[in-house]
């Protein structure tokens, strides 16, 4: 495989193996419209060279919105118009756009969505906080028909496809994880495989049903965690199993939760930054705040991993072994040759990259000048963290 050859993902051709990855924009407004500036990002992604986008995670039900300011929502019909400028800018530079789909269950605080917090049961996380309050088993199916829903919406508006996010502790990562799930309904974890999937294969049923097959499903998974009980390699296996079985067009491997959420994106630890913008962590709270939220750093640092190149390729490529659908692989790529490498090695089909795009949209064309060419992001993590500050992500260090 080469980096800049044309390969199929669904029922589409991207014009290289380069996809960006899943981020967060910032560039909404209230009601989750995206701004212009959401726009003028992907029409800057697109002309820079990119085979394949996927968007940062949109909302399908408002209670399951981010904390973070100015997420887009795709929750309701009158959304397509926004995005139908979007889509066409894109398209003209031959470039395809999947929309990630997401509901944050427990991960989410009511203070910023003014809501109530649901998740797959109630135990709480350990970074957000509170109780959430346990889905019915109702209010699962309706979420089902939710996610579907939403899907149509993104057909509409003129996507590709979609990425389900079943990934980063958000909520259908929540249902697929033992050590949250502990429902005694039909939502719980299957006794044979020990990962709680029907949620999410109703998910995969309702869009099919909604969108047909020539409509893009793509599915991103955490191959571990960082719980006192780990998401196992035999209960990675079952789900890569599970979503072979299923036939989606396209499996990203990531890793992780938001509960030690540096550890999704590896590098430094931006103390002061977060201390002023992160609304759980801010130091203007009371001295008893102040001291569990150390407590609840010291817990999160202990099990702090280092950047390495490419460290998810571990899980990938137990994921590429076990089924023919495309694996996306994204973390710590950053070298033409590491890229390269995984590719002609038939490691992973596509390489997916979040930060490095953040700091050069137009990394591709780069990387096609130069094979050896590396990119300029530092991990420095400090758009990541400037998340949570209500600004437009962006890079901090150009």
């Amino acid at each position: 495989m080469n980096l800049f050859e044309s390969a199929t993902l669904g029922a589409y051709q991207l014009k290289n193996r380069i996809i960006r990855s899943g981020t967060f924009e910032g560039m909404a407004d209230y009601q989750g419209h995206p701004l212009p500036e959401y726009r003028q990002l992907y029409s800057k992604l697109a002309s820079g060279g990119v085979g394949g986008i996927i968007t940062g995670f949109a909302y399908i039900s408002p209670e399951g919105k981010a904390m973070q300011p100015g997420q887009v929502g795709i929750d309701r019909q009158e959304m397509v118009e926004y995005f139908l400028p979007i889509t066409d800018e894109v398209h003209q530079f031959d470039c395809k756009i999947f929309m990630q789909l997401a509901h944050t269950g427990r991960q989410t605080r009511k203070q910023e969505t003014g809501l109530d917090v649901w998740g797959a049961s109630n135990k709480k996380s350990l970074y957000f906080r509170g109780f959430p309050r346990e889905l019915s088993t109702r209010q699962v199916y309706l979420l089902v028909k939710r996610f579907g829903e939403a899907a149509e919406y993104a057909k509409a508006a003129g996507f590709d496809g979609v990425q389900i996010h079943a990934a980063h502790g958000y909520l259908i990562h929540q249902f697929l994880l033992p050590t949250i799930n502990n429902r005694n309904d039909e939502f719980g974890i299957d006794a044979q495989s020990s990962i709680g999937t029907k949620f999410l294969s109703m998910v995969i049923e309702e869009i099919r049903k909604k969108c047909g097959d020539d409509f893009a499903l793509l599915v991103k998974v955490s191959g571990s965690d960082d719980f006192f009980t780990r998401f196992t390699s035999a209960q990675f296996v079952s789900l890569i199993q599970f979503l072979d079985d299923q036939k989606v067009d396209g499996i990203e491997i990531s890793y992780g939760t938001m509960d030690n959420a540096l550890n999704i994106f590896r590098g430094a630890v931006p103390l002061k930054v977060v201390l002023k913008y992160n609304p759980i962590f801010k130091t203007n709270h009371g001295i008893g705040e102040m001291l569990h939220n150390a407590l609840v750093y010291s817990l999160m640092r202990i099990k702090l991993k280092p950047f390495l190149p490419t460290y998810n390729l571990e899980y990938a490529k137990i994921a590429k072994a076990l089924t023919g659908i495309p694996i996306i692989s994204v973390g710590g790529f950053r070298k033409g040759a590491e890229m390269r490498g995984c590719l002609e090695n038939g490691l992973v089909d596509f390489i997916s990259l979040c930060r490095p795009f953040i700091c050069e949209p137009n990394l591709v064309q780069k990387l096609e000048q130069d094979g050896n060419y590396s990119a300029k992001c530092v991990n420095c993590n400090i758009c990541a963290i400037m998340c949570d500050s209500g600004q437009p992500t962006r890079c901090y260090k150009r």
